[in-house]
């Protein structure tokens, strides 16, 4: 799905909340995300195979759409916390029950897998 589908309003629902939880990190940012405000490191060291770039990318995008709140703290060096918005928290939330229901797949994958052997 390309970044301008996230800005297209003429989708639908569904299709709006995928554009802008896009890609193979944002999820998971949004779920380190829920449990409290975090230094862009800290993602970094809680995501292995994240790269700066993308994290920079993805949370900026996340910042566009209204998913988190960037907040500089003066000093030196500069201390940048990321944050969810109440928007994003909204998200987090309509998402449970989908994560839910992945869950359930991956069950049905392992027991397909188990039974097959």
């Amino acid at each position: 799905m390309t970044r301008s589908r996230a800005q297209d309003t003429e989708v639908c629902g569904v299709t709006a909340a995928i554009a802008v939880i896009d890609g193979k990190w944002k999820t998971l940012l949004l779920w380190l995300l829920e449990s409290g405000p975090r230094r862009p490191g800290e993602m970094r060291r809680l995501a292995p195979g994240l790269s700066e770039k993308v994290l920079t990318q993805a949370l900026r995008e996340m910042k566009s759409d209204g998913l988190v709140h960037r907040e500089v703290h003066e000093g030196l060096p500069l201390k940048t916390v990321y944050s969810l918005t109440p928007f994003g928290r909204d998200l987090a939330e309509a998402l449970g029950p989908l994560a839910d229901w992945g869950h359930r797949r991956l069950e049905r994958l392992t027991e397909a897998s188990v039974k097959a052997s």
